[in-house]
C-alpha cells in the first residue's frame, strides 16, 4: 500500500496511452481551464480512467507516453432546416458515444514552451462547431495546369483527389472530420477522435472530391496517438506521398487540405511555426500526448485527420489540435494562427502497425510518477514507482528519483516526460539524468512495449 493514499500515482510505462515529445498546455501544474463548446448540452462529466486525477485537475500522463486526440466538426444540418438544426443539436443524447466526442474531445491543454523552456499555458480545441447550411464541394480550379511546379495551386490540384471527408453518423448525433489515402488497398488515415464515437456498421462514410461517397469500417485504432486507419472498398485511389517531419525546419512552408467547418475540400497555407511542440490532449476517457509540428496555416474544426503537406506535395503532418487564449470567455473556437499536427514520421509508422496488427506499440520504461510532484523534472513515485523487471528496473532506478533530463533535453514535468517516450519507438535506447539523494547520474535504458 501507498504511504500515500491521496497522491495519484501515474504510470508512464503501463502503456494505456504512447506519448510523443514535448506539448504546451498540460503540465498537471498548468490550471489550464476547459470549456463546453456552443450548441452542444453540457456533457456529464466522463469518469476518468484507471489512474487519472477528477476532471477539474489536469490529468497525469498515462504510463509514460501518450498522444493527443482530432476533433470532429458536426456535420452541417439538412439545407431544408439549417436554421432549426443548431438548436436541434443541444437536444442530443448526453449519454451517447458521439455526443461525448463531440462535446469532451473540443478542449485539449497545451504545456507551452519546448523541454527546457518554461512552461505556460493556452487552450487546445480540437475543434467542433455546427455548420449552417451544406456546403458544396468545389469545382476543380481553372487554369490549375499553367501553374509552375511547386506551387500552393499545383499542389492542391494533386492532393486534393486523395484527401476525403469523414462523416460519422448515429442513430443519436453526428459529426465530420477529414483523412487521406494512405495506400493503393483503400487504406485512410484520420485521427481517432473524429471515429471514436462510430460503434456500428455503417456510420462511417468517407466523401472524395468528386462527390463519390463510400462505406468506411475501422482497421485499427489507437487513442495514445490519436490516429485510426479506416478501410474502403475503392481501388482507384491515389495515396498522397509521405514526407519526413524530421526533416523538416522551422520556417519551411506548408499546406493543410480538408473539411474545416464541413467545408469540403479546403486548402490553407502557412509555415512551421515550432517543432517539438509537447501537446498533451484529452476528450472523454481518452488522453494524447503528441510531440507536435506547430503551424500558423489556418486549422479550424473539422480539419482533425487532415494533412499538413510541406512543399512538394508530401505529407509531414496530421492536423489535430488548435490552441486557444486561455482567458477567452468564448467556448467557440477558430484559428488564431497557432495549429498543431501529429509529426509524419510517428504516423506512418503507427499507421503501419495499425493496419498489419490492428494496435499501435507503445514504448515505456516501466516507472509510475508521482503526479502531485511540484518541482523540476518528474519524480517517480514511492513506494512503488518502479515495476519489478521493468527497464527502469533493470537499468537501476529507484522508487523516488527524479528525471531531470530526456535525452540531454530538461524535463519540465511528468507530461512533457510521457510525451517524449511516446516519441520514440520500442527497442531505442535512451539517456536519463536522475536526481538522487542531492546527487545527479545519468542513466541509459532500452524501451520496452506496454504489452
Amino acid at each position: 500500500m501507498s504511504e500515500h493514499p491521496d497522491r495519484p500515482a501515474f504510470d508512464p510505462g503501463a502503456g494505456s496511452a504512447p506519448a510523443s515529445w514535448p506539448d504546451p498546455a498540460s503540465d498537471p501544474r498548468s490550471g489550464v481551464p476547459t470549456a463546453a463548446l456552443p450548441a452542444y448540452p453540457p456533457a456529464a462529466a466522463a469518469p476518468p480512467p484507471s489512474g487519472y486525477p477528477p476532471p477539474s485537475v489536469y490529468p497525469p500522463p498515462p504510463s509514460a507516453g501518450v498522444f493527443p486526440p482530432a476533433y470532429a466538426v458536426p456535420a452541417p444540418p439538412a439545407p431544408a432546416s439549417a436554421a432549426a438544426a443548431v438548436p436541434a443539436a443541444a437536444a442530443r443524447q448526453p449519454g451517447s458515444r458521439v455526443g461525448l466526442m463531440v462535446a469532451l474531445a473540443a478542449v485539449v491543454g497545451l504545456v507551452a514552451g519546448l523541454l527546457g523552456g518554461g512552461v505556460g499555458s493556452v487552450l487546445v480545441n480540437r475543434g467542433v462547431a455546427v455548420v449552417q447550411g451544406q456546403s458544396a464541394v468545389p469545382a476543380p480550379l481553372p487554369g490549375v495546369t499553367a501553374r509552375p511546379d511547386g506551387s500552393i495551386a499545383k499542389i492542391a490540384a494533386t492532393a486534393l483527389p486523395s484527401v476525403v471527408t469523414v462523416k460519422i453518423r448515429t442513430a443519436s448525433a453526428s459529426g465530420n472530420g477529414s483523412g487521406f489515402v494512405i495506400d493503393r488497398a483503400g487504406h485512410i488515415l484520420t485521427n481517432n477522435h473524429v471515429v471514436s464515437g462510430a460503434t456500428g456498421p455503417g456510420e462511417i462514410t468517407v466523401e472524395f472530391v468528386d462527390g463519390t461517397s463510400v462505406a468506411a469500417r475501422i482497421v485499427g485504432r489507437d487513442s495514445s496517438y490519436d490516429l485510426a486507419v479506416l478501410a474502403v472498398d475503392k481501388t482507384d485511389v491515389t495515396p498522397l506521398e509521405w514526407g519526413r517531419s524530421s526533416d523538416v525546419v522551422v520556417g519551411d512552408g506548408v499546406i493543410a487540405v480538408g473539411a474545416p467547418l464541413g467545408l469540403e475540400a479546403t486548402v490553407t497555407s502557412g509555415i512551421v511555426s515550432a517543432l517539438n511542440r509537447p501537446v498533451v490532449a484529452t476528450g472523454g476517457d481518452d488522453m494524447s500526448f503528441i510531440n507536435a509540428i506547430q503551424t500558423d496555416a489556418a486549422i479550424n474544426p473539422g480539419n482533425s485527420g487532415g494533412p499538413l503537406l510541406d512543399m512538394s506535395g508530401r505529407v509531414i503532418g496530421i492536423n489535430s489540435a488548435i490552441a486557444r487564449d486561455p482567458g477567452s470567455t468564448s467556448s467557440s473556437g477558430g484559428s488564431i494562427g497557432v495549429g498543431f499536427a501529429i509529426p509524419s514520421d510517428q504516423a506512418a509508422k503507427t499507421a503501419q502497425q495499425l493496419i498489419t496488427t490492428g494496435k499501435a506499440e507503445h514504448p515505456i520504461i516501466g516507472v509510475k510518477l508521482d503526479t502531485q510532484f511540484t518541482g523540476e523534472g518528474a519524480r517517480i513515485a514511492d513506494p512503488g514507482g518502479v515495476t519489478p523487471g521493468s527497464a527502469a528496473d533493470t537499468a537501476g532506478l529507484r522508487d523516488g528519483d527524479v528525471i531531470v533530463r530526456f535525452e540531454g533535453k530538461k524535463v519540465p514535468g511528468s507530461n512533457q516526460l510521457v510525451v517524449a517516450i511516446r516519441a520514440k519507438s520500442v527497442g531505442d535506447t535512451v539517456h536519463l539524468t536522475v536526481e538522487r539523494a542531492g546527487a545527479q547520474m545519468d542513466i541509459t535504458l532500452t524501451l520496452r512495449a506496454s504489452n
